[in-house]
């Protein structure tokens, strides 16, 4: 019985023909133009607005009341988040061990293929189709700026730049099959299965840590994204060239961008709780 189960599993996180023959292609996967893309994150940024001055120029007092919409939706992100990493890590070791005959001649490591592709790679196969997934997880990741805008009317900067930017990062990685990808992929799917999980066990009214949790791993992922970027810019020179380097250097930029931006939104809000 057990050993169906797991049988079962692999098929599904593996082995099924959808996943073995992904290829991210316009006329195959969704999503994957150009074109969709913008639109996408100008309706995002649109509706959200639009949404926070219409309320306040209703001038709520309250909240719009959501019921458990809230809570569901962090269940979902919770397991689809810990289902992508499931499904990567298994990839990815299949991966390895399907090419791994040809690293021979480049002495290449499982450590440096997950920080820098081959030059060449093509975003096709398991490891791209966890990656197209958790693509389309980003958008589902968009609906808590609007829940927080009806709960609290209250719209930032840093929340719409940093979805916006997850989004087009998560585009990137398909679009140029981007190094370092894989381990990118993990840490956030690691992260957000504990972060929408932990939302989740609040919306439900159980107790709660008084520390910022959800800050607190957001800056476990900067970290581990930081030393990462170290690795890669490294095997670029050492390696003769890392797949996807141009994609990398422009999300290196837009990685920093936010990482100011958390650091000063989180000091803020810090200050603002010692002030209370």
């Amino acid at each position: 019985m057990g050993f169906s189960a797991i049988e079962s599993l692999q098929y599904w996180l593996l082995d099924h023909p959808s996943i073995v023959w992904f290829r991210w292609s316009p006329t195959q996967s969704w999503g994957s133009t150009w074109p969709f893309l913008v639109t996408a994150i100008t309706a995002y940024i649109t509706t959200a607005i639009t949404l926070h001055v219409i309320l306040k120029i209703c001038r709520r007092r309250r909240g719009v009341p959501l019921g458990p919409i809230p809570a569901i939706h962090s269940l979902a992100m919770s397991l689809i988040s810990a289902t992508i990493f499931v499904g990567m890590v298994i990839s990815a070791g299949a991966e390895i061990r399907d090419t791994r005959w040809l690293w021979r001649r480049t002495r290449t490591t499982s450590l440096e293929w997950f920080l820098c592709f081959p030059l060449g790679i093509r975003p096709s196969g398991r490891v791209f189709f966890w990656s197209y997934v958790f693509y389309l997880s980003r958008f589902l990741h968009l609906l808590r700026t609007f829940f927080v805008v009806l709960r609290h009317r209250k719209l930032s900067f840093f929340r719409l730049f940093n979805h916006s930017i997850l989004l087009v990062m998560s585009f990137l990685w398909l679009e140029f099959s981007q190094s370092f990808q894989v381990l990118a992929i993990l840490f956030s799917t690691l992260v957000y299965s504990m972060v929408y999980g932990y939302r989740f066990w609040t919306e439900i009214g159980l107790p709660y840590k008084s520390f910022s949790f959800t800050g607190s791993c957001q800056m476990v992922v900067l970290g581990c994204n930081l030393v990462c970027h170290v690795g890669v810019l490294w095997l670029h020179f050492v390696r003769g060239g890392c797949n996807g380097i141009g994609a990398w250097i422009f999300n290196s930029v837009l990685n920093a961008a936010i990482l100011f931006l958390f650091f000063k939104s989180y000091i803020n809000n810090m200050n603002s709780q010692n002030k209370n």
